[in-house]
């Protein structure tokens, strides 16, 4: 059966409490705190990440997923440098394989993570979402170039030395797509940006440990058919963001779960047909009435409706 997860912050806050009055028993969650390592500790040691996963054990939550990265930029760029930040992606799987942290969602987007145009947009009932437009976000300064077939270049060399230590460790790389899924963007190459492209990705380096996050955001912007895409990777995902947008790749927003563009019960049906057991989140809620936009797309409040259309589709699925 599917497990509906959240993406809960290393640090107690009251999204912890709200989370398992949701009834969610399972973290997404990022990397320890500066406080959780004591002298001579990096937040990539094993002491550190034990205190971590004991925090979400004693709030009650399983973590399933550590979806936060190490310095990647020199790596993603063959930059010097590139085997330090190796050698920290080495060492936080090595010990998320001790502690039983089964998946790491890593990311491929160099020189800028995920990007918006703006954090205010209005959606239904004067809710806040995040949303992109192509044509602005093009007028603004441009990057350090980077080529496409560099960024390849780069992650096979990365995916060379992390899949046999993955392997090892017993914990699945979980490849995050672009977004927004398109290139360049002002002059920086993605790569993760199509259904072709994750497919040469998990082809690359053939194993069970080298897999896909499904984030349905993106991956709606790069194919008509989700939920043939979803059959296509089958065993190959082993992590999703279940969200939606409205528009295409050059302009978009964010949208409830309920009005996007995806048929997200023929999605759910496509998991259930495909035996996915791993941990489903909700990703970039809107931000509602009475709730904070500091955080935009991370809301706390946004999440409960998440959560509960989420439930009621799993319920009627796989009912």
């Amino acid at each position: 059966m599917i497990k509906i997860a959240e993406y809960i912050p290393s640090n107690v806050t009251p999204l912890w409490k709200l989370a398992k009055q949701a009834g969610v028993d399972y973290a997404v969650g990022g990397l320890p705190l500066a406080s959780d390592c004591f002298a001579g500790e990096s937040i990539y040691d094993y002491m550190p990440l034990l205190r971590m996963k004991n925090r979400y054990n004693d709030g009650g939550f399983e973590l399933s997923v550590i979806e936060a990265r190490p310095p990647m930029d020199k790596l993603m760029r063959g930059l010097p440098g590139r085997d330090q930040e190796l050698e920290w992606c080495i060492k936080l799987v090595e010990n998320m394989g001790k502690l039983g942290i089964p998946v790491w969602c890593y990311a491929w987007m160099a020189v800028m993570n995920w990007t918006r145009t703006s954090t205010s947009t209005v959606s239904r009932g004067g809710s806040l979402v995040t949303a992109f437009n192509l044509a602005d976000y093009e007028k603004g300064p441009p990057n350090p170039p980077v080529a496409e077939e560099d960024l390849w270049t780069n992650l096979k060399y990365f995916l060379d030395v992390m899949v046999p230590v993955a392997e090892k460790a017993g914990v699945k790389l979980s490849a995050h797509p672009d977004d927004p899924p398109m290139s360049p963007l002002r002059g920086v190459g993605r790569i993760l940006t199509s259904v072709d492209n994750f497919q040469r990705v998990v082809d690359m380096v053939p194993s069970e440990y080298n897999t896909v996050t499904l984030c349905q955001g993106n991956f709606t912007l790069m194919t008509d058919d989700l939920p043939s895409a979803i059959r296509q990777f089958g065993k190959k995902i082993s992590f999703v963001h279940f969200r939606d947008v409205l528009g295409d790749v050059t302009n978009f927003r964010e949208a409830w779960h309920d009005a996007g563009k995806t048929d997200m019960y023929a999605c759910l049906e496509a998991y259930r047909d495909i035996g996915f057991e791993g941990v489903l989140r909700p990703d970039h809620v809107p931000t509602v009435e009475g709730d904070s936009n500091e955080n935009a797309g991370y809301s706390a409040f946004g999440r409960l409706f998440a959560i509960g259309y989420i439930r009621g589709l799993i319920q009627a699925v796989y009912r």
